[in-house]
């Protein structure tokens, strides 16, 4: 599995702190972590919650990454913005039987956390028993068990709804505001982590037109 990191202006500082705790677990389940930033409160690439979003959709449906970590002050601006495009279901996790229950119940393919409220003491140890249950094992097996039947069916309707309501994604690119997108994917490390991992070749020919 290769998993994105983001984090956004407001909680840039603490982007070390979060991509150090995700690649221990991920290290030890054998996935790959991809840090796209921002990678410090100086970095002069400032994203905000609403490009966390873009930029979690870009890698999600262009194949670049199978999971995002994102977050924000509270986590709900980032959720919000990431559940705004399609083939994208994000959850909003605070501890580790929210990772627990999204991976199980809801099967999703991005988080957004809470690095601001409620991060205080300990903070590194919720986050890495977070993304120890969040990676516990094949996801979308049910909780409680007995359950998985219906979780199951509910996941697919979900999918199916996200369909209708959602257009594509190469669609989306070329409608939205191109400066705001221009600022998603200008990360000092984007190029160099997007492009050799990117399995849409449509999507991959517009950002590079973005990039130029």
């Amino acid at each position: 599995m290769r998993i994105a990191l983001i984090n956004e202006n407001s909680q840039a500082a603490k982007n070390e702190l979060v991509y150090t705790t995700l690649k221990k677990v991920a290290d030890e389940k054998g996935f790959v972590v991809d840090n796209y930033g921002m990678y410090g409160a100086d970095d002069p690439n400032s994203l905000t919650y609403v490009q966390c979003g873009i930029l979690t959709a870009i890698l999600i449906n262009s194949g670049a990454a199978d999971y995002v970590v994102t977050g924000c002050g509270t986590g709900t601006g980032a959720m919000l913005a990431c559940n705004s495009f399609p083939n994208v279901l994000c959850g909003h996790i605070v501890d580790p039987s929210d990772a627990y229950m999204f991976a199980q119940i809801n099967d999703g393919n991005s988080i957004a956390l809470p690095f601001a409220k409620g991060f205080g003491w300990g903070a590194e140890l919720n986050l890495q028993y977070i993304f120890e249950k969040l990676f516990d094992g094949e996801s979308g097996q049910g909780y409680p068990r007995e359950r998985v039947v219906p979780e199951q069916r509910n996941k697919k309707i979900l999918d199916e709804v996200k369909k209708v309501t959602h257009t594509d994604m190469l669609t989306i690119l070329k409608n939205i505001d191109q400066d705001l997108l221009k600022g998603a994917v200008s990360g000092a490390k984007f190029a160099e982590l997007f492009f050799p991992n990117c399995k849409d070749e449509a999507i991959a020919e517009y950002i590079k037109g973005i990039l130029a």
